[in-house]
């Protein structure tokens, strides 16, 4: 029988003023050896599986009487505060802590949430459990359990939920997991919630490098850097203007440069150059976390700090926060996340062996999702999971007369709701794929319960939702009849502007400031946009007026700006800029024409869409105040997608000559806009 001890903080006063010199004997004769070891064959790369001819050393578990427990695997040794769970302390390889620990306890390694009730302020808390629970303890594993219960009293104080903070190490393995259960009873108040991450502060004075992907990697600033540094228009901005590092003088930091869609956030790290450490946070899944494969959020930034988002608000805004009401209960398992530890030889390239062996390392995790080994009944293991497949085409008469497979459309299932809701939902799980050459897809692993089936196909607007709810039950397989999307398509093709693709990023985006670069970026021509600043250049490019864009002249990789933002008047004032799209009709039909506008991102933005006169009141068409994403200062390329099909009168039309005029009309900020997907203008039906 399981073995479950419970210790509340009072408890654990009492318990160490009893036992206090017992333990600390205990402590200082425990046997850590091979932590610090540094001979030549512990110089040898660590893969975070035991060397060839290791021991392998059994998992163990200490207390002491400063309140902390240490977990112990013979390769790494992690220390947790009691009860609140924060990580205190990680010792690997030769590094006697890889926290900084001049933050005080609860600020090195730790999970927040940031939250309001209704009308009030947010509020950033520290989730600090009160009870401290050993829920397996063997020669194999050790998994620790770190509790909040929240009740009446702490109403206003702490955020409305239970939660259970996990932490496992097991034996022969270079790290430990992390996950956590968040609930909610009935009864309990409304309450919203903007975010929910862990956070690791890792050492200055070692951790210098950072790696997202193979081409995102570089030296990175430290915080000391951007205190000293020149502030920027936007908080998170700094130019560094004497950095410790001179050769990172002149350039601008920015977390935001760093964010990363979820579907390719699986690695992501930093690297001590001596001794060759790496840090890693992996992410073997992404049904935990919220709005969909296209959400972008942070990674990990100057510091050194890296993260693990679950909940964010980031370039997406208040649409995709969680919003509780009155007596809502709600349950959700957030994880687990896997950290990481490697090292290597300090010859031979050691930044790139240890990215290479990170990426080995998270193809691993993926492959063993789900994990067998945590014990929360509420995280269910594969067997208890089940799968739905099928295929996937796109009719589009004007196009193709026959059906056309759907290539490499995303296809995913998420709570049942309206077209396109998968990507502003974030209270349940998700489970995406992508769908082969001829449309086929297989989405395995998903958990009971109800969803809806979406999709969105590259090349095509809009959003695909199936009718259908789809039950899922344990070990369940579900095989979809073949599915058909219709884009939104009123009439043949007039004129189209830019790639439906759900970004900007095929538009043309100018060359950063000289003065304000990031230099990570200047031979990555795919992520030109992460650079600083490049909203100020469209007052540079369109000094006199504002951009025109003429059909079958123009090329919008040249011609069309990546983001209709304001123009910058005297730094203190803007005005609200006008596009012009110019396009010629031989002749024009009795009936509907139909602009089909798609945007990639809003801010704060209200477009009005003209057609053959400038100062119509009201516009022809008005998206009404939209947005709050800030992609445009946080240097994405995308928010969320907005689609719009826009009736236009034949009688507003005329033969020959024909302008669109595009207003962003709200204009207090550098920041309001939005960013174009795509553009198209449609002739009446055919036979109309």
């Amino acid at each position: 029988m399981e073995k479950v001890i419970t210790w509340s903080r009072r408890q654990w006063g009492l318990l160490v003023g009893c036992l206090g010199a017992i333990l600390l004997v205990f402590f200082l004769l425990a046997d850590h050896s091979g932590y610090h070891e540094n001979t030549p064959s512990r110089r040898r790369v660590l893969w975070g599986r035991r060397v060839k001819g290791q021991k392998s050393l059994e998992v163990k578990l200490y207390t002491d009487i400063n309140q902390l427990v240490m977990l112990d695997n013979g390769i790494v040794q992690v220390n947790f505060s009691i009860p609140d769970g924060h990580v205190l302390g990680i010792s690997y390889n030769g590094i006697p802590d890889i926290l900084d620990d001049h933050n005080r306890r609860e600020d090195r390694g730790y999970w927040d949430v940031v939250w309001n009730e209704p009308g009030g302020p947010s509020i950033f808390e520290r989730i600090e459990g009160a009870y401290f629970t050993i829920i397996t303890q063997n020669e194999d594993q050790i998994e620790l359990s770190f509790t909040k219960i929240w009740d009446i009293s702490l109403r206003g104080k702490s955020v409305a939920l239970n939660i259970d903070k996990r932490y496992i190490l097991r034996r022969g393995i270079s790290g430990y997991y992390s996950y956590a259960v968040f609930e909610r009873l009935e009864g309990w108040p409304e309450v919203g919630i903007d975010q929910i991450r862990i956070v690791y502060k890792l050492r200055s004075d070692k951790f210098s490098y950072m790696a997202l992907s193979d081409e995102k990697q570089r030296i990175m600033p430290t915080m000391e850097d951007r205190i000293h540094g020149q502030p920027l228009a936007y908080p998170e901005a700094v130019l560094l203007t004497n950095p410790a590092n001179p050769l990172l003088r002149g350039e601008v930091d920015d977390k935001y440069q760093y964010s990363i869609e979820n579907e390719v956030n699986k690695v992501h790290g930093w690297i001590s150059p001596d001794p060759p450490v790496g840090f890693w946070i992996i992410t073997p899944s992404n049904e935990f976390r919220t709005a969909g494969p296209n959400k972008q959020d942070l990674t990990s930034h100057a510091g050194p700090i890296a993260l693990s988002m679950f909940v964010s608000t980031h370039y997406a805004g208040t649409d995709v926060r969680m919003n509780f009401e009155e007596g809502e209960p709600w349950k959700k398992v957030f994880g687990p996340i896997f950290v990481y530890l490697n090292s290597a030889s300090s010859q031979n390239n050691p930044q790139q062996v240890l990215w290479e062996n990170a990426k080995e390392q998270m193809l691993s995790e993926v492959g063993s999702w789900p994990y067998n080994f945590t014990e929360s009944e509420d995280f269910l293991p594969s067997d208890q999971r089940g799968t739905v497949a099928g295929q996937l085409l796109v009719s589009d008469r004007y196009i193709n007369e026959n059906l056309m497979w759907a290539q490499s459309a995303y296809v995913g299932l998420a709570a049942p709701g309206e077209v396109g809701s998968w990507q502003r939902e974030s209270k349940g799980y998700q489970f995406w794929t992508q769908a082969d050459e001829k449309g086929y897809f297989i989405i395995k692993n998903v958990l009971p319960g109800e969803y809806n089936l979406y999709a969105w196909v590259p090349g095509f607007i809009g959003d695909y939702k199936n009718d259908t709810t789809i039950t899922i039950n344990p070990g369940g397989e579900v095989q979809m009849d073949v599915l058909v999307y219709e884009p939104p398509r009123q009439g043949p093709t007039l004129w189209e502007i830019g790639i439906p693709d759900r970004t900007a990023e095929e538009f043309y985006i100018p060359d950063p400031y000289p003065t304000l670069m990031n230099r990570l970026y200047i031979n990555q021509p795919a992520e030109k946009f992460r650079q600083y600043g490049l909203w100020e250049r469209y007052a540079d490019l369109y000094s006199e007026q504002d951009l025109v864009y003429t059909i079958n002249v123009s090329d919008y990789s040249k011609d069309w700006f990546y983001a209709h933002v304001t123009r910058n008047i005297n730094n203190r004032t803007y005005e609200a800029a006008t596009w012009k799209i110019v396009f010629e009709l031989e002749s024009v039909n009795i009936g509907y024409y139909t602009l089909q506008l798609a945007l990639a991102s809003a801010n704060e933005a209200d477009l009005e869409v003209r057609f053959n006169d400038a100062s119509a009141q009201p516009a022809h068409f008005s998206t009404g105040i939209i947005g709050k994403e800030n992609a445009i200062a946080r240097h994405g390329i995308h928010g969320l997608y907005r689609f719009y099909s826009i009736d236009v009168a034949s009688n507003v039309l005329q033969e020959g000559n024909n302008t669109i005029y595009l207003t962003q009309s709200r204009s207090r900020s550098p920041f309001q806009g939005v960013m174009y997907d795509y553009l198209r203008l449609e002739g009446p039906p055919e036979g109309y």
